[in-house]
């Protein structure tokens, strides 16, 4: 069954790359048109519905995610989120930089409010979102905990990287893709967050990015 699924992708990958030999870099895109590619290199896990918290689902027998830079990138659970950019920060040089060049905090439920972001100081550094108040937090803090996270975005095509590219801070996006673990022969690994709740080291989410659009 594996090695059915793996011909698929490879396959997928093949198309893919034909395509996109066909439509150099320029060329407008259909919203249909980067679903469809999207799709090819990267299986949707079900979607987030519209206002609702970040949608966890199990991962379905079978599904294989191609390596990348020679590193196993397994799936641990699909991802749907809805939400506002609260920051973002780009990486080139740590050690995970080749895989996600961007992080992005994302916001939902009250997170989203101008009400409550206008008294929150946010910032980005090393991986790790930070927010601070004065006097007395907006909303409590463990609802922040869990209404807000720091994301390591893994596009899985050319053009998820190029819409990745294009995000800011205060944009609405959703984001549909497979938290991960990374994998190296040396043993390096990477590991995402299974939870929403979770703050600190380790409670980042992993995603390896299907699509990415603007709400």
């Amino acid at each position: 069954m594996r090695s059915r699924h793996a011909i698929v992708l490879c396959i997928a990958a093949c198309l893919l790359l034909a395509w996109w030999l066909a439509h150099p870099p320029g060329t407008k895109l259909s919203q249909d048109t980067r679903m469809a590619l999207a799709n090819a290199a990267c299986p949707m896990p079900p979607h987030v519905a519209r206002g609702d918290v970040p949608l966890q689902t199990n991962v379905p027998d079978g599904l294989v995610l191609p390596a990348l830079h020679q590193v196993r990138i397994t799936p641990l659970a699909g991802f749907s989120v809805e939400a506002r950019v609260l920051g973002r920060e780009n990486y080139f040089a740590d050690a995970g930089a080749k895989f996600s060049p961007a992080d992005l905090a994302l916001g939902w439920g009250r997170m989203r409010e101008d009400a409550v972001l206008d008294k929150l100081a946010i910032s980005q550094g090393g991986r790790f979102f930070y927010y601070r108040w004065r006097n007395t937090p907006p909303i409590p803090p463990a609802e922040i905990v869990r209404s807000a996270s720091n994301m390591h975005i893994i596009p899985a095509t050319p053009e998820v990287a190029r819409v990745l590219d294009t995000i800011h801070a205060d944009d609405s996006v959703r984001i549909d893709g497979w938290l991960v673990r990374l994998d190296a022969d040396n043993g390096w690994h990477w590991v995402s967050s299974l939870s929403r709740d979770d703050s600190g080291n380790g409670a980042c989410e992993l995603v390896y990015t299907c699509s990415i659009t603007r709400e």
